[in-house]
């Protein structure tokens, strides 16, 4: 009898976790969308609860979130794995619109900033207070597009990636967080610290913040997609503001990344979310980019063709074409080095 109950009793907990994982679910107005918007990506988009006047439609804040190379494909179901969609899936509660886009193969600015044109024109986003975060291979995509369309990011941040950018002037027109693990093996530290370098060796760079996190590996740093202060410090800043100056009062540490952030995601909640499940394979991003980015060859051998090398070295037929001098049609030659960046 005792045993019935027990069974009895884990039914009826199960059940109730499910029931209130669907209303969480249901009352959160996330999306999917395929083919929805020209040469750009498929993506997830979350729309905020209305607060306040219902009458009203408040202009909101919009967070766009590129992933790593790990969350790449045409399964939309894998950027749920971590970032902000998943955050906001396990109950943290982010009060802003969130885009977050998937590749196949790398981050183009341009895809990019035409979903961000997407949402300007379909939802009350405040168009001073558009954040670009992510990591890994979503780190260099977030310094990519954000040093080429600065003037359209209210702030960004970017999570052990690098940048392929040939000029980063454009970096220092806006606040600007960067954060990489000094243990890192997947994304070498020294990929972030050459955007740093050249930074400032445009200018001061007086609204970056550059943050070497002592001892962290690679996917350690997801777990900054389920802090309060990541949020809290991207909207800090606005496009409006005088000066465009950077926001230092906020810090995150190798202590916070030792917490239990995902005990803060949650609002305190009982449930173990491990690294495994929120991340954890996030150490296989970015792994053929080498930890420095300057120029690279590949030399030929049987079977190399463009579009394999583009998707091996994270970049297009048509780049590799303008690099080397050659058409799409061009035949590879067996011993031959081709420049691939």
């Amino acid at each position: 009898m005792h045993f019935q109950m027990t069974v009895m009793k884990k039914k009826q907990i199960v059940f109730l976790l499910f029931f209130l994982t669907t209303l969480v679910l249901q009352a959160q107005h996330l999306t999917a969308h395929r083919g929805d918007v020209k040469d750009a990506y498929n993506f997830w988009f979350y729309e905020p609860p209305a607060s306040g006047d219902t009458l009203s439609s408040p202009s909101k804040p919009l967070i766009v979130f590129l992933h790593g190379k790990s969350l790449s494909g045409k399964n939309l179901n894998r950027v749920k794995r971590y970032g902000p969609i998943n955050a906001l899936e396990m109950g943290m509660k982010i009060d802003a619109y969130v885009l977050a886009p998937q590749t196949s193969n790398g981050w183009t600015p341009q895809r990019v900033i035409r979903l961000v044109d997407w949402a300007e024109e379909r939802y009350a986003v405040d168009t001073n207070r558009i954040y670009l975060i992510g990591m890994s291979m979503g780190g260099f995509g977030t310094l990519d597009v954000a040093g080429t369309y600065p003037d359209r990011f209210a702030a960004a941040m970017a999570l052990c990636g690098g940048s392929t950018l040939k000029e980063f002037c454009g970096l220092n027109r806006m606040p600007l967080w960067i954060l990489h693990g000094t243990a890192d093996r997947a994304v070498g530290i020294s990929a972030s610290q050459r955007v740093v370098d050249a930074m400032e060796a445009c200018d001061t760079a007086e609204r970056l913040i550059w943050t070497p996190l002592k001892g962290a590996n690679h996917g350690r740093l997801a777990r900054i997609f389920y802090m309060q202060k990541t949020y809290e410090w991207l909207f800090s800043h606005s496009l409006a503001d005088r000066d465009r100056s950077v926001n230092r009062e906020y810090n995150i540490s190798t202590d916070d990344l030792n917490g239990n952030v995902y005990r803060e995601a949650r609002g305190g909640g009982n449930k173990v979310v491990t690294e495994k499940a929120v991340g954890g394979s996030e150490n296989a991003d970015a792994s053929e980019y080498s930890e420095n980015s300057e120029t690279q060859y590949h030399t030929i051998k049987k079977g190399d063709t463009l579009s394999k090398l583009a998707r091996r070295y994270h970049t297009t037929v048509k780049n590799l074409c303008s690099l080397n001098g050659i058409k799409s049609t061009t035949k590879l030659q067996l011993g031959k080095k081709l420049r691939v960046r």
